[in-house]
């Protein structure tokens, strides 16, 4: 599907469009045309009109700084990550490419976004604000960071939750609170890999001359709150650190309790074995089964060569 977002009488009008026939020869004063889940046909008659290098599939998902931004006397390209809810429930990166070209902003996605919801009910609601393509892509980062800025306070409020139940809980579920805590690490190095990316590309932007003095002025304040949130995820990975290290102690005191208690029992059991072991030996010279009592009696020094070394080690502190 192609969205076309262009100024019509002073105001941003929005065209649906399902197919490249029904895009119209000309439109005036084009701002932005997002382009979602397209077809081969589709990304290639919008290469051919506007003469854009759009990138693969591939180019899209390479890790290069020259893949993911790159620039040329008539266009920009940025291939950054934005963070999307998969449908069940997991958070990912995906790439969505932004081409700027002849002040027209183009999109390429293949999943739903929120952040591209709001801001086209921004873009129709506030005509005056958007110029063009580089307000828009500015205007999109900024709603992008905030939400990355909301899941970072999210992540920090459960980490720190997290942390008091590990100290203050009597009966710990080691497995639920692993599972919560490798959660938590998977989040914040999503939101850091996204952050990451999206400040080497505002970064590039700034050293663009193709951007005016006021779409400079947004991005240096958006570069800014991208590299506090930056420095917030390396606090929240330190914390879980710390709780995983925590956690990683108590499960190894658990297992030396539990070690400790079968080597107790062991050592316990080995006076009554033995004892137990001279007199299966049936041999024919052994007064002792000549004894009326002495089946009692081996069962009673047994039972105090058990109880002697378990009360020898609680005095020691063993136990």
């Amino acid at each position: 599907m192609i969205n076309i977002f262009s100024r019509q009488d002073g105001l941003i009008v929005r065209e649906k469009l399902q197919n490249i026939q029904s895009i119209p020869q000309k439109i005036e004063k084009i701002l932005w045309i997002d382009l979602f889940q397209p077809s081969a046909e589709e990304v290639n008659y919008i290469s051919q009109t506007y003469s854009l290098n759009v990138p693969t599939k591939e180019e899209r998902e390479e890790i290069e700084q020259s893949a993911r931004y790159w620039e040329d006397s008539s266009s920009i390209t940025i291939n950054t990550y934005f963070l999307v809810r998969s449908s069940e429930g997991e958070l990912h990166n995906e790439t969505i490419t932004f081409l700027l070209c002849k002040n027209i902003l183009f999109t390429i996605r293949y999943s739903e976004f929120r952040v591209f919801d709001e801001i086209q009910q921004i873009v129709l609601a506030t005509p005056k604000v958007f110029e063009d393509g580089f307000d828009l892509i500015s205007k999109i980062f900024e709603i992008r960071v905030e939400k990355d800025a909301d899941l970072l306070e999210t992540a920090a409020k459960n980490t720190r939750a997290l942390r008091k139940r590990v100290f203050n809980s009597q009966v710990i579920d080691y497995e639920d609170m692993l599972e919560e805590l490798s959660s938590l690490q998977e989040l914040n190095m999503s939101v850091r890999d996204s952050l990451f990316d999206k400040r080497r590309a505002i970064t590039a932007v700034l050293k663009s001359n193709k951007a005016d003095a006021d779409v400079k002025k947004n991005n240096t304040i958006i570069l800014k709150d991208l590299n506090s949130l930056v420095e917030f995820t390396t606090v929240n990975m330190n914390a879980l650190d710390n709780i995983q290290t925590i956690l990683t102690n108590q499960i190894n005191i658990e297992q030396n309790k539990t070690i400790k208690l079968f080597t107790v029992v062991t050592v316990a059991m080995m006076p009554p074995t033995l004892i137990g072991t001279i007199y299966g030996m049936n041999f024919e010279h052994m007064p002792e089964l000549q004894w009326e009592y002495a089946y009692p009696v081996v069962l009673l020094i047994m039972i105090l060569s058990t109880i002697f070394p378990i009360v020898y080690f609680k005095k020691k502190g063993w136990l």
